[in-house]
């Protein structure tokens, strides 16, 4: 298995965002990647995801469009509005009133 430090790790992670990226370019299973990442105690960019989500559904509750969102984001259009179907399916059932 290639040798990659902490530092080149970390900057590998923000240039190619994905762990099956970065073993892609060292030829290393994702799961390798995902062992030095927890080994070297560095997060996955997958914690920024609800942060991320809750500023995509922010701007759509103003009234933007999925696609100027998607674009703002850098996400596909199908992948933005997959993240405001979700939310939306999250919201809790308002009561009937008798």
């Amino acid at each position: 298995m290639p040798k990659i430090s902490k530092t080149e790790l970390i900057k590998l992670q923000k240039s190619l965002k994905t762990d099956e990226a970065i073993g892609k370019k060292f030829e290393i299973t994702r799961q390798a990647v995902h062992q030095l990442r927890k080994k070297y105690g560095i997060p996955s960019n997958l914690a920024k995801n609800d942060e991320r989500n809750a500023k995509i559904l922010s701007l759509y509750k103003k009234g933007a469009s999925g696609t100027d969102i998607a674009a703002k984001m850098d996400l596909s259009i199908s992948q933005t509005y997959r993240v405001i179907n979700t939310a939306e399916k999250k919201k809790p059932a308002k009561k009937k009133k008798k």
